[in-house]
């Protein structure tokens, strides 16, 4: 173990106030962050500007990621940019035989050391992170697709946010019983007290395993790794196998920290798999590990639930996201936002709206009546006007993620009439890039042939404007969908006070996270750290929300020792 450089003064002189504030702002749900969003920031106080973060970027690719980390029995990656070119970059195939026991070792210390050192200690690696936010953001472009100023934004400091987030969350979970001692004296009458001295301590359960997704590694990542690591737990990361690069970068900026410290660097490790290897299921179902985070597919989500039973299984899955267009004052506006929420990262994102549900006899606007059909036709319109131009849509859309993507959105097509017809974009950067445009398909939702298409989720650039009876008939369609499928948002348009509240009321009942009449710079595919939270918990799209005191608090339990005085 090294010896520390990074006190625990000196850490709290760095970060104590940005916790403080963190706590706060948990309190209050206001706006508020301490990593800058924009990439002209960067380049003072050590950060990496845009040119020394491509340059880290690209030292990177060919090489070997030595994160001499115990059980290394091979060398192993296949990582292929969405835009072309191959990463190239081989990371440490591990014994998980030798490797899971290491990683044990240092947890008696990381308990010890208590909640307010380990909070810092995750702060010094949020802040190590965000100094190299230009490098994450080439990382993250260059296995998820996205385009740079998203991969950029998401993955970096809106990432970073979800990360300390989840740290402040844990900190304030650990600290509601008090640190320390506590004296406890019970009268009794005319003979002496009955006087104990009581010590809590918070003790993580034990190995957590953070499973990676392919299109928002670090910001689906970061809160179960940091809530686990702030809790006392060692953490295992498993990044998606097309998608390792940004993971990797987290865990050695990490262990780098965690070794300063004064800590065991092997408190966080990484699993890289070979191809085909599959080694999420092997190690979900492994006695060491007590606690799993998942991002991904609903039938592996639906695994892990059943089968890692000595695991607190923390999932987000998929669902079907819907939005009801009952009325709107600002039909530019909602046409407007809708756009961009369909096409934003070629709707590869848990939180896109899938189903738009519009009564067949139309709705009432601030521009007059408006048809089904001159609705859908408008929306459409709107898309295309969005992404008309080129350079426009490959900074909005990114690139497909991988063939499935592809496969679904052209499939698509012959489900129903198409109302906006999919287009391939062409990124002149890199040719090999497949960019496309969303596609929006019209479905007659009385029909049940339609119900087998808008019922399942159809994850890419696709769109069901589904035309019901009424309004009252899309609320209970988005009741049901909501209730059997999931959702991870839900959207609605109206005017009238009586509609607000029916769809209040059924989101409340079903438990999904509800954004109405958004017209202008925040959509419903967007939440913010600190104030929104992401997905609930509550409906079949995920156990967990992101984040709130259920997502940290069983990640350790308080263990007491009671002595006489």
């Amino acid at each position: 173990m090294a010896t520390a450089q990074l006190t625990t003064d000196r850490l709290a002189e760095k970060h104590r106030s940005t916790l403080d504030q963190a706590l706060d702002t948990i309190r209050t749900r206001a706006y508020w962050s301490p990593y800058p969003e924009h990439p002209k920031a960067y380049g003072a106080d050590g950060s990496l500007d845009a040119a020394a973060g491509l340059a880290a970027h690209q030292s990177l690719l060919n090489t070997r990621f030595d994160l001499d980390q115990p059980g290394t029995d091979s060398w192993t990656g296949a990582e292929t940019s969405p835009y072309g070119p191959s990463l190239g970059i081989e990371y440490p195939h591990a014994d998980l035989d030798v490797l899971l026991p290491a990683m044990r070792a240092g947890m008696g210390a990381w308990r010890d050391a208590g909640a307010e050192t380990r909070a810092l200690v995750c702060l010094e690696i949020l802040a190590r992170i965000s100094a190299r936010t230009h490098e994450f953001a080439h990382a993250v472009m260059h296995t998820s697709g996205q385009a740079f100023m998203m991969a950029f934004q998401a993955g970096g400091p809106h990432a970073q946010d979800r990360g300390l987030e989840a740290v402040a969350y844990a900190y304030a979970e650990q600290t509601r019983t008090p640190a320390g001692r506590a004296g406890w004296s019970k009268p009794q009458g005319k003979r002496d007290p009955l006087e104990l001295s009581k010590e809590f301590t918070p003790v993580g359960r034990g190995i957590a395993l953070v499973i990676g997704c392919n299109t928002f590694p670090t910001w689906n990542g970061y809160p179960g790794l940091f809530a686990s690591l702030a809790t006392g737990n060692p953490v295992l990361v498993k990044p998606h196998p097309r998608a390792v690069l940004p993971l990797a970068l987290t865990v050695a900026v990490a262990r780098e920290v965690l070794a300063e410290s004064g800590f065991d660097p092997n408190l966080v490790a990484l699993a890289v798999e070979r191809p085909g290897e599959g080694i999420a299921k092997t190690l979900a179902v492994r006695p060491e590990i007590r606690i799993i985070d998942y991002t991904g597919s609903t039938a592996f989500g639906d695994w892990l639930e059943a089968n890692a039973r000595q695991a607190l299984v923390y999932t987000e899955k998929a669902g079907v996201n819907t939005v009801v267009v009952d009325s709107t004052d600002d039909y530019k506006g909602m046409l407007a936002n809708l756009a961009f929420s369909l096409s934003l990262y070629s709707g590869q994102m848990c939180t896109t709206p899938q189903n738009l549900l519009i009564p067949r006899d139309g709705i009432t606007t601030d521009q007059g009546p408006k048809s089904y059909d001159e609705v859908v036709a408008d929306l459409a319109a709107a898309v295309g006007g969005l992404l008309g131009d080129d350079a426009r849509a490959n900074g909005l859309l990114g690139a497909l993620v991988n063939p499935d993507v592809k496969a679904r959105l052209e499939a698509a097509a012959g489900l129903g009439e198409v109302a906006l017809a999919s287009r391939e974009v062409v990124n002149p950067e890199y040719p090999d890039a497949v960019v496309r445009t969303p596609v929006i398909v019209k479905l007659d939702g009385t029909k049940p042939d339609a119900e087998a298409a808008y019922f399942s989720e159809c994850f890419g650039p696709v769109s069901f404007a589904v035309s019901v009876d009424s309004t009252a008939d899309a609320l209970e369609l988005l009741r049901r969908t909501v209730r059997e499928k999931g959702a991870m948002t839900v959207g609605a348009y109206t005017t009238s006070a009586d509609t607000e509240r029916a769809v209040e009321e059924v989101c409340l009942e079903e438990s999904a996270q509800l954004s109405l009449n958004l017209t202008g710079g925040v959509f419903v595919n967007q939440t913010a750290a600190f104030s929104d939270f992401h997905g609930s918990g509550g409906n079949p799209a995920a156990n967990a929300a992101l984040c709130d005191g259920a997502f940290v608090s069983n990640r350790f339990r308080v263990v007491e020792v009671r002595r006489q005085a």
